[in-house]
Order: C-alpha cells, then sequence, then structure tokens
C-alpha cells in the first residue's frame, strides 16, 4: 500500500525491474514480523552496489545476539508465569495479577523487539538498512512517548497514511477527537479480530486524548535523563505511571475476551493487591528457574537503562573501544544464557492472535 500510495504522491517512482519490487516485498529478514518497510527507504537499497562493512557487520552480529536474548530468555520465559495466571486468574491474589500483567508487558516488548532486533541485525549484515522499531519504550513518560517509542514502523504509518491524511491534530476539537480513535482503533483491528484488541486501542485512545488537547503530546520528546544516570523523582513516577497504564491496557491485549479481562481486573483490584505474590510464584513449582529469571531480568532492564541512549542493548561506541576482557565475557554470558533458559520454546507472541 505505501508503494503504491508513495507513487500516486510523487515521493517515489515505479520501478523499472519487476525483481526489484518483488525483493523488496519479500524482504525475508522482515518479512514475518517487521519492522514495516517503506519503498522510499529501502527499495534504493536494492538498487545500488552494496560493500561488506565489517564495523557494521560486528554492530549487526550484536543487534542479533541482543535480539535472541529477549526472545529466548526473556519472553519465552516470561511466558511460563503469564500463562499460568491469566489461565488461572482466579487462583491468585491481585499482586499477583498485577505482577502477571506485568510480565505480559515485559514479555511482548521482549517478544516483538527482540525479533525485530534479529531482523534489523541480519539485514545489517548483507549491507541493509532497516527503520528503528523500538526505542525503549518502557521508560516513556507519558502515552504520547510511548506511541513514538513503540513498534514505530507500524505507529508512523497510521501516522503518515491515515491519520495526517484525515486531518492530524488540525481543525476543530471534534475532528481531533475522531482522528485520535481512528487511528487507535485501526490499530487494534490490525492486530487481530477480537473485541479484546478493539477495547485495547480504545483505551489507548483514552490516554492519549487528554496530552493532546491540552497540548502536551510533544513534552518529552529527548530521551529520559539525557546524559545522567538516573532519572528525577517527577519523571521516576511519570514512568511508573504510564507502565502502569499501559499494564492495564495490555491485559484486554492478552485476555481471551472480554469478560476474561474484566474479570482479571476486578480479581486484581479486590483481592489483596497489596498483598506479596512471592508464595503464589513459588507454587507453580518452579524451583530455581524463577531466581534465575529474577536474576536476568534485573539486568535486562539495567542494560536497557544503561543503553537507552543507543540503538540496542549491545551497541558500543567504536570510540570508546571497549577491552576484548569487557566485551566477549558479556557475548558468551548472553549465549550461556540462551542455552539455559531455552527450554521453553514459546511461538512469536503474534502467531497465537
Amino acid at each position: 500500500m505505501s508503494y503504491s500510495i508513495d507513487i500516486y504522491q510523487g515521493k517515489i517512482k515505479p520501478v523499472t525491474k519487476i525483481v526489484d519490487f518483488f525483493v523488496f516485498v519479500s524482504f525475508f529478514p522482515q518479512m514475518v514480523a517487521g519492522p514495516i518497510e517503506r519503498a522510499t527507504n529501502l527499495l534504493p537499497q536494492f538498487m545500488k552496489p552494496r560493500v561488506f562493512n565489517y564495523t557494521r557487520a560486528m554492530d549487526g552480529m550484536r543487534q542479533i545476539l541482543w535480539g535472541l536474548f529477549k526472545k529466548v530468555v526473556i519472553a519465552d520465559n516470561c511466558a511460563i508465569y503469564v500463562n499460568d495466571i491469566f489461565s488461572n486468574h482466579t487462583d491468585y491474589n491481585g499482586s499477583t495479577l498485577l505482577l502477571g500483567g506485568c510480565l505480559f508487558a515485559i514479555q511482548i516488548y521482549g517478544d516483538f523487539s527482540g525479533y525485530s532486533d534479529i531482523a534489523i541485525g541480519v539485514a545489517r549484515l548483507f549491507g541493509f538498512s532497516l527503520m528503528r522499531n523500538f526505542a525503549f519504550p518502557y521508560f516513556s513518560r507519558d502515552v504520547s512517548e510511548f506511541w513514538r517509542r513503540w513498534h514505530i514502523s507500524l505507529s508512523t504509518w497510521f501516522r503518515d497514511y491515515l491519520y495526517i491524511p484525515l486531518g492530524g491534530s488540525l481543525g476543530p476539537l471534534s475532528l481531533k477527537i475522531r482522528n485520535v480513535f481512528v487511528i487507535f482503533i485501526v490499530s487494534g483491528i490490525w492486530h487481530g479480530a477480537n473485541w479484546t484488541f478493539l477495547v485495547w486501542g480504545i483505551l489507548n485512545a483514552l490516554y492519549f486524548l487528554p496530552l493532546l488537547l491540552t497540548s502536551a503530546n510533544r513534552t518529552h520528546i529527548e530521551t529520559v535523563a539525557k546524559g545522567r544516570h538516573l532519572p528525577s523523582l517527577v519523571d521516576f513516577l511519570k514512568i511508573l505511571r504510564t507502565f502502569f497504564l499501559t499494564v492495564i491496557a495490555w491485559i484486554f491485549f492478552r485476555a481471551e475476551n472480554i469478560s476474561h479481562a474484566l474479570d482479571y481486573l476486578k480479581n486484581m483490584f479486590g483481592n489483596s493487591l497489596f498483598k506479596s505474590p512471592i508464595r503464589d510464584f513459588w507454587s507453580m513449582n518452579t524451583g530455581n528457574h524463577l531466581i534465575w529469571l529474577t536474576v536476568f531480568l534485573v539486568l535486562f532492564m539495567l542494560t536497557e537503562w544503561v543503553q537507552r541512549e543507543k540503538n540496542h542493548g549491545l551497541e558500543f561506541n567504536e570510540d570508546s573501544r571497549l577491552p576484548y576482557l569487557v566485551k566477549w565475557p558479556i557475548y558468551y554470558a548472553i549465549v550461556i544464557a540462551c542455552f539455559m533458559m531455552n527450554g521453553v520454546e514459546k511461538d512469536f507472541i503474534y502467531f497465537q492472535f
């Protein structure tokens, strides 16, 4: 669609070789689940010679490795607890259900952004540059910033080909409200033919609307705590608030139907929300697995925070010249972690819907 629309709008010219077009639409690294590439970015790359670049290839390999870690270690192992909690939500207290929602938020991020990292890294090995798809979205201070950092290729596609043609944020108040709901509802339906996805889209529209109406949707453009080690207390509380709102929406995304989601939320807020979930988690009989997953989750979140101004978790500045005694133990540790935690292979999450 973007290829046809861009030709119609005069942004690109039709390709003269049919092979170039078919290579564009079937480019294997990102064909399954993104990033959603535009013809304006990817097509010209097929039409010029490419030379192997060692530095870019090494960075691509590191991004592939980080993507594997997110998928195999983080997402697939969070899924064990997420599946159990959502399937038996009436058996657990509110804090366990809240933690289950948080783990699903991490699962879907690790699954989808991990796949994107692998696709981008593989493409870089072949000399192609795919657009960035995730920019550490859970460090966002409001929902508007979250959607600038989550599934960037999809959100910008809807922005450029749906939201702006409808009038965007220009025009009367009623038009602004309509456009916000249209883009989020369409985004929900894009994920699957289920009422839960529709409600997920509506919830995100409701989150976004106050920011748009108060002209606060462009408040947080820079990365949080840029150039600093820690965020301010205000930014930290904003991050927690945004993450909590996102988790509530994700519960609808994960639930089997609307009744399941509402019942889950009812039990979460009405059944010992402030009671420790530790006993519930140990009752799942996972033994040391829970300890190792906790360790890897902490390391994962710390790495993401430290690298939040980079393109991915293992991006190193070439001028920093980290010694091999630092780099290679990190690489081997990730490989070992992938082998340690790979006994619970799960399908890519969007295949489940």
